[in-house]
């Protein structure tokens, strides 16, 4: 590995690493979502630092190519990110659901209460 590329590997992770601690710190990014992010960056990192480790790794686990195996793990771990954001936005439209039934009920019970008031009174014709 020549040491452009190697230097290039450690940028790239140190960066990653650096905008997820900036992203946190500004709170972009929620300490839940920030994880798998960190793990990708110091993983990434680590494989910078040591490139014989992630052919190690390779060997030990019966990997030919030990970027094979970089990208397995990084389909893996966008699988699981992308896992965690379907299960949240599914909650998320689970309530969006039930606060609208819950406006759409309060809006009927305010109209019925208005017609109390005033019978007489229909939908307000402030169209004129």
């Amino acid at each position: 590995m020549s040491t452009m590329t190697y230097l290039l590997g450690i940028g790239a992770a140190l960066i990653a690493l650096a905008s997820v601690i900036e992203l946190l710190r500004r709170r972009r990014l929620r300490e839940r979502h920030a994880i798998w992010w960190i793990l990708a960056a110091l993983f990434a990192l680590v494989g910078a630092l040591f490139p014989a480790s992630v052919a190690w790794l390779a060997g030990v686990l019966g990997v030919g190519v030990p970027s094979n195996l970089v990208f397995f793990i990084s389909i893996v771990l966008l699988f699981l990110v992308n896992l965690q954001h379907s299960a949240e936005l599914t909650d998320l439209e689970d309530k969006t659901r039930t606060l609208a039934e819950e406006s759409a009920l309060q809006n009927v019970r305010l109209e019925r209460l208005e017609e109390r008031i005033d019978p007489k009174r229909d939908l307000p014709d402030d169209r004129s």
